[in-house]
């Protein structure tokens, strides 16, 4: 799939997000590790196109907040600190409890079936504990729940977010409970209850943000001197 010399600004675009996509799916799925490094050459011989829309992908992912550039000249796999952890959850618990409510507010009844529809899928992937189809079926719930606020803003601002989210769920060691908490979620919605809507999508963030520090961080062993160390450092 090398990129032509004529390739204009689509397909130039469409290379860029399929090596971004590539990438960014191996970070989530444990192949490619904190610290490890990108070589734009390398990246461009596994892909099979110009470091153009390798370049183009790095840049996306930098501004992510998957990569990180330690120099000029090397980038890296970032390693996530207790405090990009929390700052992450912090902004999710915020956007989540707003788009709840709103989604609430302003479902009709073939939205709430889809929304069903998706929480039937992502029981099944959970049942058959496959990590990467829970993951992608969860976001899609959560996607849905955003359409269905209908606030571009709100969509736009979620959605550089939604990758981290999805690495830090593979990190989930039981993903039961997260199905349990969305079944409540959409309990709530298709009753058209948006205050305890609210209140499921809070409680929801939190018992997550509560696994991935402890899973990250052992966070009942972790004094306060050392908040601040990185993901996959020893």
């Amino acid at each position: 799939m090398a990129q032509t010399a004529g390739a204009g600004p689509g397909a130039a675009g469409w290379l860029r997000d399929q090596v971004c996509e590539g990438i960014r799916d191996r970070i989530i799925s444990g192949q490619l590790r904190p610290g490890d490094r990108l070589l734009e050459r390398d990246v461009a011989e596994e892909f099979g196109v110009s470091r153009i829309p390798v370049r183009e992908a790095i840049r996306v992912l930098l501004s992510e907040g998957f990569l990180e550039a330690v120099s000029p000249r090397r980038i890296v796999v970032k390693q996530l600190s207790f405090q990009d952890v929390l700052d992450l959850f912090d902004l999710r618990e915020a956007l989540e409890v707003l788009a709840a409510r709103r989604a609430t507010e302003r479902a009709g009844q073939r939205q709430v079936d889809a929304l069903g529809r998706l929480l039937d899928s992502a029981g099944k992937a959970t049942r058959a504990g496959r990590a990467d189809r829970i993951s992608r079926a969860n976001t899609a719930f959560h996607h849905h729940i955003v359409a269905i606020a209908g606030n571009a803003l709100l969509a736009a601002t979620l959605e550089p977010l939604e990758g981290r989210m999805r690495w830090l769920f593979q990190q989930v060691d039981d993903p039961r409970p997260v199905w349990d908490e969305h079944r409540a979620l959409y309990e709530a919605i298709a009753a058209r209850d948006a205050d305890l809507a609210a209140d499921r999508a809070l409680r929801h963030v939190r018992h997550y943000r509560e696994v991935a520090l402890r899973v990250l961080f052992d966070t009942e062993a972790t004094a306060p001197a050392e908040v601040g160390d990185a993901v996959g450092e020893p």
